[in-house]
């Protein structure tokens, strides 16, 4: 099972939707309390997903972010999930934190601490502006998506007019 934290633009939602599902075929997507971020899940394997997605001409979709796992929203499910991840990258890592929904964590703080750990655990190098991989975490609310996402498997497909 693969999850995708998908955005498109304000009220092209429904558009998004459309599109996955042309695109993905067996897909289920759930919208989310923000607007603009939808939530899929899809039995095609990551690389499967992400394939179709790129090669897809898309009118709503602007991100596609693949996640690994959800936990709750607190520092100490976040920190877990993120070194339990880590343990299958080798090279360099950079660590993205987008947080929606949520006062008790900073996107900033979670960076710089979720890097340290790892370089601590692991002693791998960071390297933000072309990592090897890239710890995505994305905070919503009361629960955090974390995906371990390697060099061109971040999408941000060019939007057709």
């Amino acid at each position: 099972m693969t999850i995708l934290l998908v955005t498109a633009p304000y009220n092209r939602e429904g558009d998004a939707i459309l599109e996955l599902e042309w695109a993905l075929e067996r897909v289920r997507v759930k919208g989310t309390d923000w607007r603009g971020v939808l939530l899929a899940e899809t039995p095609l394997s990551k690389g499967e997903a992400l394939k179709k997605l790129k090669n897809f001409e898309t009118q709503a979709i602007q991100r596609v972010v693949p996640l690994d796992i959800i936990v709750p929203a607190s520092r100490d499910d976040i920190e877990r999930a993120v070194l339990q991840l880590a343990k299958k990258m080798d090279g360099t890592f950079a660590v993205r934190a987008k947080v929606r929904g949520n006062r008790n964590l900073s996107a900033r703080e979670l960076e710089v601490k979720l890097g340290s750990l790892i370089v601590e655990a692991f002693g791998l190098k960071v390297n933000l502006s072309d990592p090897d991989y890239t710890v995505v975490v994305e905070v919503l609310g009361k629960r955090a998506g974390i995906g371990l996402v390697g060099r061109g498997e971040l999408l941000r497909p060019e939007v057709m007019e």
